[in-house]
């Protein structure tokens, strides 16, 4: 890699031109912003030609609880129909639960106040088009404030992939029974697991790129019955162009642990944040309400050339019921698997669980 390629600011080129889309007043007053009303839906970038985004900012707000969870972002490249980014607009940005929280990470930022400063440095490169549009599916009117930065290119580079982003959730996870008598250390540590069947899967694609990372989200639903009730101890499993000719066991590449993957360790407790990993919402006493991960592969991303499916064990050996959501990163060139996601009842967070406080 050329060291100017980290910088380039640097270099001057001819054949690109810098361009921005906005939700700024056109009257000219101060009203800055979008208001979309329960079912609109919004085109806030619709361009043709080769070029990149290099910077996306969003703030919103309603009076609607979880409206992050509420309002869809969706992206298109090159005249496709079905979007290669699907994503509730709050876990684009890296945390979930319909929450924010000040943090930073080299590629997504949430900016003080509260994290309401939502930011995206993803390179996202198109040769024939982009759009982006964001739907606010349910609640009172949603406002929208945002600047879109891009580049026009004369020509696109060869062998750039399109951003895609996919958002899962598994609420709650297929974990064991667990009788009256199991004790906590057996709940966490017993059983075996020699497959990833069951386990939360976090993306899955075919073609060719590379998956740059992903945030996860935890609910933590089980409250133990003294010592310990981390949730982690789940394996990362990831396998690359069916390298087993069809069979999925041993995975490529096999982790030893939820906070080993996300570059942690010892069942952290504290928010850490960092370039390439972080724990934003670390929960409350014993582990209870959300936790939120995020991991980044930008200088160690993981390569595929016909397929790839990333996934994690929820607790050792699949044991434990929690509420699972994530969104997933990668790059690939088209065309892309389709992907969906649930309808917007089903991405709510959940109220049942609330985070316990310590004892007095």
């Amino acid at each position: 890699m050329n060291w100017f390629d980290w910088f380039d600011f640097v270099r001057v080129r001819d054949g690109r031109r810098s361009r921005r889309a906005s939700s700024w007043d056109t009257a000219g007053g101060n009203r800055d912003r979008l208001s979309l009303a329960e079912g609109d839906k919004c085109t806030l970038l619709d361009v043709e030609g080769p070029g990149c985004i290099t910077h996306i900012w969003f703030t919103l707000h309603s009076i609607s609880p979880c409206y992050l969870r509420t309002a869809l972002l969706k992206m298109y490249w090159d005249g496709e129909t079905e979007p290669s980014v699907l994503v509730p607009v709050g876990d684009f940005f890296g945390v979930g639960h319909g929450e924010t929280t000040n943090y930073a990470s080299l590629p997504m930022v949430m900016a003080a106040r509260d994290g309401a400063g939502l930011n995206c440095y993803l390179p996202m490169p198109f040769s024939n088009g982009a759009r982006i549009e964001v739907e606010h599916e349910m609640g009172s009117d949603l406002r929208l404030y945002y600047n879109i930065d891009y580049e026009l290119w004369d020509a696109p580079p060869d062998g750039l992939g399109r951003l895609h982003a996919c958002w899962r959730r598994e609420n709650p996870t297929d974990g064991i029974e667990e009788p009256a008598q199991m004790a906590d250390a057996t709940y966490k540590a017993g059983g075996v697991n020699l497959s990833d069947e069951g386990n939360y899967l976090i993306m899955e694609a075919e073609g060719e790129g590379q998956y740059i990372g992903c945030n996860l989200n935890i609910h933590a639903l089980r409250r133990g019955k003294g010592g310990t009730n981390w949730y982690g101890e789940g394996d990362e499993m990831i396998f690359i162009d069916d390298d087993n000719e069809g069979e999925r066991w041993p995975p490529t590449m096999h982790g030893t642990g939820t906070e080993d993957y996300f570059n942690t360790a010892w069942a952290p407790d504290e928010k850490f944040v960092s370039p390439f990993f972080g724990l934003t919402k670390p929960g409350g006493y014993y582990f209870s309400g959300f936790i939120s991960w995020y991991r980044w592969h930008l200088l160690d991303p993981v390569r595929f050339s016909r397929s790839i499916r990333v996934s994690i064990e929820h607790g050792h050996a699949n044991r434990r019921s929690d509420d699972f959501s994530s969104t997933a990163y990668w790059y690939q060139l088209e065309p892309h698997k389709p992907f969906g996601i649930l309808p917007v009842e089903a991405r709510i967070p959940r109220a049942d669980f609330p985070e316990l406080d310590p004892p007095e």
